[in-house]
């Protein structure tokens, strides 16, 4: 498997809602590691500061997650901290990179943490690792899965397109072909 797509983790979130003053309920991140996709995901607490008056009955509706859930969940700390033991040395990528910058920043702010790593384009670090077949493999593997909408699952989805990708890439090399 070529090692650059281990460089990289998926990131996706759900949220309160899609305003501008959303916050994070649940991050998920994904990464191939030896051959095989690995998720990491958890709900978030609602930190203080984040307006309640911002949950969506429409988003709860979406994702399948209720508020009443989220009180036992781990604190924007815990899962800040969580997040960068797993993260490790990976490049942030997602589908969704505006919305996940925001509620990143929106996480690690609760969490007093000044750190924001940048979230690159899924679309646009899949095009710089694979070409031709490869690409159509990693979109129809993608399209075929719908969308769970519950974070870890979503990356993971997103994840095993760059899986199916690489798996060609890799044997189409090994042929004596060039991908």
């Amino acid at each position: 498997m070529d090692a650059a797509v281990e460089k990289f983790a998926i990131l996706d979130f759900e949220a309160s809602s899609l305003s501008g003053a959303s916050w994070p309920i649940e991050i998920g991140l994904s990464w191939l590691e030896h051959g095989e996709v690995r998720t990491w995901s958890s709900l978030i607490q609602p930190a203080h500061d984040w307006e309640i008056d911002d949950w969506s009955p429409q988003s709860a509706a979406v994702h399948g997650i209720p508020l009443s859930e989220l009180s036992e969940a781990p604190s924007a700390t815990e899962v800040a901290e969580t997040f960068f033991k797993v993260l490790g040395g990976r490049r942030l990528v997602s589908d969704a990179p505006e919305f996940e910058t925001r509620w990143l920043d929106r996480l690690f702010r609760a969490a007093g943490r000044a750190e924001n790593p940048s979230v690159e384009d899924f679309d646009g670090a899949s095009f710089a690792m694979f070409e031709g077949y490869a690409l159509d493999l990693l979109y129809e593997t993608v399209e075929r899965r719908p969308a769970p909408h519950r974070a870890g699952p979503d990356s993971a989805r997103l994840a095993r397109g760059w899986l199916k990708a690489a798996e060609h890439q890799v044997t189409f090399v090994m042929e004596g072909r060039t991908a």
